[in-house]
């Protein structure tokens, strides 16, 4: 009865919330009509108690997977068993389980289990705490080719399906998420709905996540430090990467280094989070991963006038790192549009800093961020678009990777932006740490946007 109450009231607060339209404004680089908001989508618990439900999987080292789930049976068995064959498990590991409590809500038993070790680029099927359906999931290559798909800002509306039901139609390896997930924002209730939604897709390919506005939930005094539901739903490898925290944390998979940072941890020079995130690209060894990417929440480049300047504090502070590291590209949400800038380091075009791309466009509820700065010539910005959508990122090799935008339009998804990207880690031109703040000349000569970088 407590949840029923507590859902109902969300529901109200929410659709209120959904039927804010933002003023259509906007300086994007195309003619196509944008959509409005959609609904939210509603995903009810039907199985038994006992059963598993919001089944997700994440990468954990080089050959484990972390299995997650919730049962409303609080005796349910935190035990996956797995193997290569349907119904046939000839492996199984136990592992733990937590839960909390928010005002009036109560969590059911949530299950985290780590299996392996697996093999690379093989297909595992398993079945959660002893009962229910079976899964199945395909692990990531141990090298190239390997594709990402990346959605940012999800939410779970009628876009969030359809950029879901996108992202499914072609074959990707790893799924990451900066940050906003659920929307739940304080409503426990949808972060149930929300694993529901998403477990068809996230219970097959590992989704990597961090943290954003949204899932901070924190309230004085009784909820101070915030992330209460994200860090006990979302577990992340965070130990296996040297961090004390799930809210930032790295991995490395099938020959790319990913660095997942938090825009709501204290990220200032002397902070926790600022010495592990040096202490971890220090380490990174490019002959092993020649790919070095980043994921934060708010963007550090945007002329979005959306959340501007939000992320500035945190480029102040990290930037020079990341460039000292020839990070090859850093991928943002929170913004709730497409933007991709040039190779940019310190508000200047450079050949040796990264590519930002803000992706927060998955399906929110909010709406699109329609209103953009007018553009000075030349631009950092090569292409910006207030649409919902989705990203991939196939690395083909050491040195070559294709970066894709796709654009919902209802039914389809429309690919709209390109580019060709080159790895910074086996460059010869920014091999050498440049200490000064003049700027590298760009590697390629461009002519248009969708030029290699």
């Amino acid at each position: 009865m407590e949840k029923s109450c507590w859902l109902n009231l969300s529901l109200h607060l929410l659709t209120i919330l959904s039927a804010i339209q933002h003023p259509l404004i906007s300086h994007a680089s195309s003619d196509y009509s944008r959509h409005p908001p959609r609904r939210l989508i509603l995903t009810p618990h039907r199985r038994s108690h006992s059963d598993p439900q919001q089944v997700h999987i994440s990468l954990v080292g080089r050959d484990r997977m972390k299995v997650s789930w919730i049962t409303d049976d609080k005796s349910s068995s935190s035990v996956v068993e797995y193997g290569k064959t349907p119904g046939k498990y000839d492996s199984s590991a136990t592992g733990e389980h937590t839960s909390y409590r928010y005002f009036f809500y109560s969590s059911g038993k949530i299950h985290h289990v780590e299996i392996g070790p697996l093999e690379a680029g093989t297909v595992y099927y398993y079945r959660c705490g002893g009962s229910g359906p079976e899964f199945s999931f395909k692990t990531p290559p141990s090298t190239f080719p390997i594709e990402f798909a990346l959605v940012g800002d999800l939410g779970q509306t009628e876009w969030t399906a359809s950029t879901l039901l996108h992202v499914n139609t072609t074959e990707y390896d790893v799924l990451l998420l900066p940050g906003d997930l659920s929307y739940a924002d304080s409503h426990q209730p949808l972060w149930d709905s929300f694993g529901r939604l998403v477990e068809p897709y996230a219970s097959r390919r590992p989704w990597m996540v961090t943290e954003g506005n949204h899932e901070i939930e924190m309230f004085p005094i009784i909820y101070p430090n915030g992330f209460t539901a994200f860090n006990s739903r979302w577990s992340m490898p965070f130990q296996e990467s040297g961090s004390t925290s799930n809210l930032y944390y790295s991995f490395e998979v099938g020959g790319c280094h990913v660095i997942m940072l938090g825009s709501y941890a204290e990220f200032d020079e002397g902070s926790d989070q600022y010495e592990w995130v040096k202490g971890d690209l220090d380490k990174v060894d490019r002959r092993r991963t020649p790919w070095l990417i980043v994921l934060i929440h708010a963007p550090w480049y945007s002329t979005n006038l959306a959340h501007e300047g939000e992320g500035d504090s945190m480029r102040k502070a990290i930037e020079e790192l990341l460039y000292q590291a020839r990070v090859d590209v850093v991928f943002a949400g929170h913004v709730h549009a497409y933007e991709r800038f040039t190779r940019v380091y310190k508000n200047k075009a450079d050949g040796c800093g990264p590519i930002h791309v803000t992706i927060g466009d998955g399906g929110n509820r909010e709406g699109l961020a329609l209103a953009f700065e007018k553009l000075t010539h030349p631009s950092l910005s090569m292409y910006r678009e207030p649409s919902f959508g989705h990203g991939r990122l196939r690395i083909f090799n050491h040195t070559h990777a294709l970066w894709s935008w796709h654009r919902n339009n209802d039914s389809d998804s429309l690919l709209a932006d390109t580019l060709w990207l080159q790895s910074l880690g086996l460059s010869k031109q920014c091999t050498h740490h440049q200490l000064d703040d003049q700027p590298s000349p760009p590697l390629l000569s461009l002519t248009t946007p969708n030029d290699e970088l």
